[in-house]
């Protein structure tokens, strides 16, 4: 069906791709990955004719229909269910056929199409698409004009899925979606029935609908078959015996190079000398392994709070004198991880801004510690950096009176040292934007951050950083995202947002899905709420001392898996000193072989030790939430 042939795009002096070659299975469902600015989009513009590459071509039937999503969004007086109808061109155009023409035959082989392509149920299918991705019956039926640009690409999204193209191109399609609408078009993709190839940084997107993940870098494309978890683990295997295999031909042309230096001054091996050299200059140097040094988040810990940090009591928010949340009950403490569910619209963003000080309550009360200082992050910090200053720049101003060395050690912290620290803000990347913008909302060392949609502009390996990140970080965190992979593995706690308020969701995040899908019912009932209807001074001391009981555990268990981590990175930078001598710093530079492995064993048994510890310690905390429950 699609064949990548040696495709070469050059742009400024430089390859973006360099003879990229690779067969996309037919009806395969593939994973366009790779490093922010590898060149996904180029790959993908040269895919829709778009961009003419230097070399190669893409190679695809003529009958093919390929479909993409337009840059420009959908607008004008049309509703978004006219919009989607209108996709189908064949469909439109034999109806009108069908309304106009007095050809008796040429109306049977109208009519007869019409039944073929299934043109009779198209009106009930746009309905379904429109509302997987969020619009409800009467938003389907507004002008388009009435909506953001972010429900207009969703409109753009639902015409493009409509239209059923043979080959299906998507890229970061989720950028604009909930969690509710990602997951119910991740079972629309995994059920397409034709060749997809979708640009995206969701793990679980590219494990649910993927059967090959086409990985991007250094200009070359490699096919892996299997999802991104298979993927991970090939390249990982990959990796392991590049270094092994560089590891030996670093220690055969080290011998090559100690021969000639021995032998080419003396006649009777100047012959044998010379040999040797040929073969070293012969010898391909074989890549290491490509890690980005700049790939870093490193957030400052704040001073110690007495909990709790802030508490709504029957709070009400919203704008101008139309409360959009009401009956608003929640207590944040300095170690607590929330993460908000809840559509988009149902006003997740407008509690952000509650508790982060920028909407003050119109009923009830909002209490916080007075020396509290709150890190918030949204998109549009990101989009509105200054295309023309430096990171350095932005840094200084926003640190006013700091010396020099603070303000770089900040910029470090994410990644902005040496030149990437002086570069213009419009040469960096999305990714680099969103780390710049991180580095600014965490400059005083928070107490709490809240992230709004913190993972639109990274990729997947950067989102892996931030998830570490967040969680070694000793302050609050209260995300909204529908990166999933990310709400899982950093936040304790759930909070749903729906039906004009907000309550503790006592499920698991899988529970959620299931809920979303249809597959089960919400573990916590209207009433909602970690009390289940409990009331009255006893409960709420009651409450208090489990909680108490859970925060001791809780910090039992992340210093015992900080512990581990300590000892995983010490143990990873001795691997690296045995198979890579030359890499060893500090220490165990001074080593032998024999000290070195030595002393590993003794880190290995320390980890090992350690792991035991953090397992019993999450076995307990564990315990005691279901207890909790």
């Amino acid at each position: 069906m699609l064949n990548i042939q040696g495709i070469t795009v050059r742009l400024g002096g430089r390859d973006i791709l360099s003879r990229a070659t690779a067969p996309i299975p037919p009806r395969g469902k593939v994973g366009l990955i790779g490093r922010n600015g590898a060149g996904k989009s180029t790959l993908m513009k040269v895919l829709i004719g778009q961009l003419e590459p230097d070399e190669g071509e893409i190679e695809m039937p003529r009958t093919a229909k390929l479909g993409y999503i337009a840059q420009e969004a959908p607008a004008g007086t049309a509703t978004p269910f006219e919009t989607v109808l209108a996709a189908d061109a064949e469909r439109t155009a034999l109806l009108e056929e069908a309304e106009t023409s007095t050809d008796p035959d040429r109306l049977g082989d109208v009519h007869d199409r019409l039944i073929a392509i299934d043109a009779y149920s198209a009106p009930a299918r746009a309905a379904r698409i429109l509302s997987g991705l969020g619009f409800d019956e009467t938003m389907q039926g507004q002008p388009l004009d009435s909506f953001s640009g972010g429900w207009k690409m969703r409109v753009a999204l639902a015409a493009l899925l409509f239209s059923q193209p043979d080959v299906l191109l998507l890229d970061e399609p989720s950028n604009h979606l909930d969690l509710e609408a990602t997951l119910w078009l991740e079972n629309f993709l995994k059920s397409y029935p034709a060749t997809l190839i979708v640009i995206s940084h969701e793990r679980d997107l590219l494990n649910t609908v993927c059967d090959h993940i086409l990985h991007l870098q250094g200009g070359k494309v490699t096919l892996y078959p299997g999802d991104y978890d298979s993927f991970e683990r090939q390249r990982a295997e990959r990796a392991a015996q590049a270094a092994a295999a560089r590891a030996a031909q670093e220690t055969q042309a080290n011998k090559l190079k100690d021969y000639i230096a021995r032998n080419s001054a003396r006649a009777s091996t100047a012959k044998q000398a010379q040999s040797r050299a040929k073969m070293l200059a012969r010898m391909q140097p074989i890549a290491a392994v490509m890690e980005d040094p700049s790939l870093s988040f490193d957030f400052p810990d704040p001073e110690e709070l007495r909990p709790p940090l802030i508490t709504l009591d029957l709070a009400a928010v919203g704008y101008a004198e139309t409360p959009v949340l009401r009956r608003l009950n929640l207590r944040i403490d300095p170690d607590d991880r929330i993460a908000l569910l809840g559509r988009n619209g149902n006003g997740k963003t407008t509690l952000a801004r509650l508790l982060a000080a920028q909407l003050t309550p119109m009923e009830g009360e909002m209490n916080a510690t007075g020396r509290m200082q709150i890190g918030y992050f949204t998109q549009y910090q990101v989009e509105e950096l200054a295309g023309d200053a430096t990171p350095l720049e932005h840094m200084t101003r926003a640190m006013p009176g700091k010396t020099p060395a603070a303000v770089r050690g900040q910029l470090g912290r994410f990644g902005f040292s040496g030149p990437r620290a002086t570069a213009q803000v419009g040469t960096l990347s999305g990714g680099e934007r969103a780390r710049l913008a991180l580095a600014l909302v965490t400059r005083d060392a928070p107490h709490m951050l809240i992230l709004d949609e913190p993972t639109n502009h990274l990729d997947v390996d950067a989102r892996e950083a931030l998830v570490q990140a967040l969680n070694s970080y000793k302050g609050a965190v209260l995300l909204i995202s529908h990166d999933r992979h990310m709400v899982e593995l950093t936040a304790d706690r759930l909070v749903l947002v729906d039906d004009g308020t907000a309550r503790e969701y006592d499920g698991s995040m899988e529970d959620y899905i299931d809920f979303v899908l249809g597959r089960n019912q919400p573990k916590d009932d209207a009433g909602g709420g970690k009390g289940k209807g409990k009331s009255g001074k006893q409960d709420r001391r009651a409450t208090a001392a489990l909680r108490e009981q859970l925060r001791d555990l809780k910090k039992t268990m992340t210093e015992a898996e900080a512990r581990v981590a300590k000892l995983q990175a010490r143990l990873n930078e001795m691997d690296r000193a045995m198979f890579e001598p030359g890499s060893a710093k500090g220490d165990l530079a001074k080593l032998t072989m024999g000290q070195l492995a030595e002393r590993r064993g003794g880190v290995a048994t320390d980890l090992e030790q350690a792991e035991s510890a953090w397992m019993t310690a999450s076995e307990t905390y564990e315990a005691a939430q279901e207890q909790a429950a």
